[in-house]
């Protein structure tokens, strides 16, 4: 059995479903990565990473109530399953591993 990948980006959009918990849907995740990461990111890609993390079994959705903000429609709400919470923690584990390799360099000039 081939382990499964994780891009970064797809590692990134993981991260911010488990940061934001029950309110991990799409615009708030776009805000969150803005936020927290300063990088642009488009609502559609966000959509796609989502689909393809629940795909890979690292988040499932649910449906959210409707509100009158969002003209009574529901938001797609995603929470991290243990499999995805296992492969983040394996992620910062490699991470950290490979740190450790780095030789402590002295910055000159």
């Amino acid at each position: 059995m081939q382990k499964e990948y994780l891009g970064e980006f797809e590692e990134l959009v993981l991260t911010m479903v488990g940061i934001l918990q029950e309110d991990a849907y799409g615009n708030a995740i776009v805000n969150e990565i803005i936020e927290r990461v300063g990088r642009k990111v488009n609502l559609s890609a966000v959509h796609v990473t989502l689909y393809r993390l629940e795909d890979k079994g690292y988040v499932k959705s649910s449906m959210g109530g409707a509100t009158n903000a969002r003209g009574g429609r529901r938001k797609r709400i995603f929470t991290i399953t243990n499999a995805g919470l296992a492969m983040l923690r394996a992620k910062k584990e490699q991470q950290v591993q490979l740190w450790k390799l780095v030789p402590q360099l002295k910055i000159t000039g």
